[in-house]
Order: structure tokens, then sequence, then C-alpha cells
């Protein structure tokens, strides 16, 4: 009796690291009916475990934002965070939209909440 390939699932692995993405390939590669993606090729669905420390580049802070955003999380208001780094509230105001866009945060809560997830900062 031949398997049926039209019923197999190809998963591909996007994992950081080699040693996990290797034995999750050898037990995955056991299992009836699914099978590792080959490379470029296109997958049903993918397991992706990033290192949570690690910010991608394209939301790298400037240590002007990191700053403020250690002050945002000992829950300083904008006036507080202008006087503790001698800027304008203004520039304040700036940092936290710069923040909340790279973090795709919706509010200061969810900003911190983002980076203390990734390991950016520690609460």
């Amino acid at each position: 009796m031949s398997e049926d390939k039209t019923a197999e699932i190809v998963l591909s692995l996007e994992i950081d690291d080699p040693t996990l993405a290797n034995r999750l390939a050898a037990l995955l590669g056991n299992v009836a009916g699914l099978r590792l993606a080959a490379p470029g090729e296109t997958a049903a669905a993918t397991i992706v475990a990033r290192d949570p420390r690690i910010m991608p580049e394209d939301i790298a802070l400037t240590q002007r934002e990191l700053d403020v955003l250690a002050l945002m999380a000992e829950g300083a208001s904008n006036k507080m965070i202008a006087r503790q780094l001698g800027i304008s509230v203004h520039t304040v105001k700036f940092h936290v939209g710069s923040l909340l866009d790279k973090l795709d945060a919706t509010g200061r809560t969810d900003a911190v909440a983002h980076a203390a997830r990734r390991g950016v900062i520690e609460l």
C-alpha cells in the first residue's frame, strides 16, 4: 500500500539555535504525514524560535531611546523623564513616539512590556 503524498504536511523551521533546530528536525523527521521543507521550498507551516533578547535590526533602539524606555519602565512621566535627562518634554514625546513605532506598541505600558519580553530592559 503506497502512502498518499497529497496528505503530507510540509513544515519549515526558522530557529536561531542550531542545536535546537537539529533536535527538532530529527524528531519531526520521524512523524508520519510530515515532511521538512527543502531550502527554498514553500511550506504549509513554519516553526519559528528566535532569541528574545536579540532586537531585530529594523527596531534597533538608540541609547537615548533606551534611556527614555528605562525611565518609562519606572513609571516616570514625560516631564520627569525630561528633567532627569536634561531634555525638553517635546523631545521626550518624540522619543516615546519613536519607541511606540519601533516596538509596535499601542501605548507606554505595551512598549515597556514588549521591551521586557525581548530582554532589552529588566523589570
